[in-house]
């Protein structure tokens, strides 16, 4: 996504950047006496160059399934007061879609359950309703659309059916404190995070195979070198058979192939291009490019395969579109990108638009002179 989007790193990136939640907020300000006919939905990079993430909706709760809760119509509730439905989102830890993109899974450390939204039914469904989950976090399907849900209370995975029935639990006496899941259908693999404690040396990716039983792990211990974590939070696993492991506070990605082999690591400590505060959900799109949420700096950022950064998008607000300490994602087959927005208690909707394969490549380095690329919004 580079040739044309990452000609904004330079010319774009201070456009981009002036998208805050305080130029938002004035705008709205300013409507709220008078609301406009239309608003322009929010879009990455900001015109006049050519769009590749647009805002689509927000989701908070089975009220959502009936309407497309628009960004017009969520701006205009939100001046106005509204109160916040029953069985609304609360704190989601864990997305996850169906393959055929009808079905949204949302895990909700608060509300104790996994909230499914059918798009294409119009159904909604709350697993945990009967019997509470323990603290639920990741979740994952498998090719069956059996949901596995990592409950942290529990130090295990929970594996539910289609309709929602409780089928087995999945765990370790070597779990300390599950967080994000991912499986790898192809090879019967399932990854779990383990962030652990801060006095643990355990913090590793625990690898069981479909029957549950424990078989590997990623990582080295605790330690910041390469193939150590410190605190990782969630995972991804590609179409290669690829682990993607966020390690949260070492501020970085690394990534293993599918034998658990240490391949390479991405990101820093930092707020330029390609650096993180928190990297929590991470997930790809069709082409390949890996989208991390960074829970510090309110916003996502793009990277293709080579781990150079593409874009980002978001920016810390409560505006429809903008973010406050989001943590999971997840992307469907057609490039329609969940994000679970913590603070904001909701599930924001993207679409990636106008974009092809080849703008994954990079454009030549900025010579020097160029301009320089822009940092992310600043954190309150």
């Amino acid at each position: 996504m580079r040739n044309n989007i990452v000609k904004s790193a330079g010319r774009a990136g201070r456009v981009i950047a002036m998208a805050t939640s305080t130029a938002l907020l004035v705008l709205l300000a300013s409507c709220a006496t008078k609301p406009p006919s239309e608003m322009k939905r929010l879009v990455w990079p900001a015109p006049p160059l050519p769009t590749r993430i647009e805002f689509v909706r927000s989701l908070f709760s089975e009220e959502d399934l009936g309407r497309d809760a628009t960004f017009d119509e969520k701006v205009l509730e939100l001046l106005a007061g509204k109160k916040p439905p029953a069985n609304r989102i609360a704190e989601p830890m864990g997305l996850v879609v169906s393959d055929d993109g009808s079905r949204l899974y949302v895990s909700d450390y608060a509300q104790l359950a996994v909230f499914v939204f059918d798009f294409t039914a119009k159904n909604f469904v709350k697993i945990g309703k009967e019997e509470p989950l323990g603290r639920p976090m990741g979740v994952a399907l498998d090719g069956q659309e059996n949901l596995y849900v990592v409950e942290q209370e529990k130090k295990g995975i929970s594996v539910f059916n289609r309709k929602g029935d409780f089928i087995r639990f999945i765990t370790d006496p070597s779990i300390e404190k599950p967080g994000g899941i991912a499986i790898d259908r192809a090879r019967g693999k399932i990854y779990v995070a383990d962030t652990a404690h801060t006095k643990s040396e355990e913090h590793t990716v625990k690898i069981f195979d479909m029957e549950g039983k424990l078989v590997g792990a990623l990582g080295h211990g605790k330690g910041s070198g390469e193939g150590q974590f410190l605190f990782p939070t969630y995972v991804l696993v590609d179409k290669k058979g690829n682990v993607y492991v966020t390690d949260t506070l070492n501020s970085r990605v690394q990534e293993f192939d599918a034998d658990g082999k240490f391949v390479k690591r991405f990101g820093e400590r930092g707020n330029s291009w390609g650096m993180f505060d928190k990297p929590k959900g991470i997930a790809t799109d069709s082409f390949g490019n890996v989208y991390v949420v960074d829970s510090g700096w309110s916003n996502v950022q793009i990277f293709n395969q080579k781990g150079q950064v593409l874009l980002f998008f978001g920016g810390r607000g409560p505006i429809p579109g903008m973010l406050q300490n989001p943590a999971p994602i997840a992307i469907d087959a057609k490039n329609r990108i969940y994000v679970g927005d913590y603070l904001n208690h909701r599930v924001e909707v993207y679409d990636l638009v106008n974009t092809t394969a080849g703008d994954s490549f990079l454009a030549p380095p900025i010579k020097a002179g160029a301009a320089a690329p822009v940092k992310p919004p600043a954190k309150n």
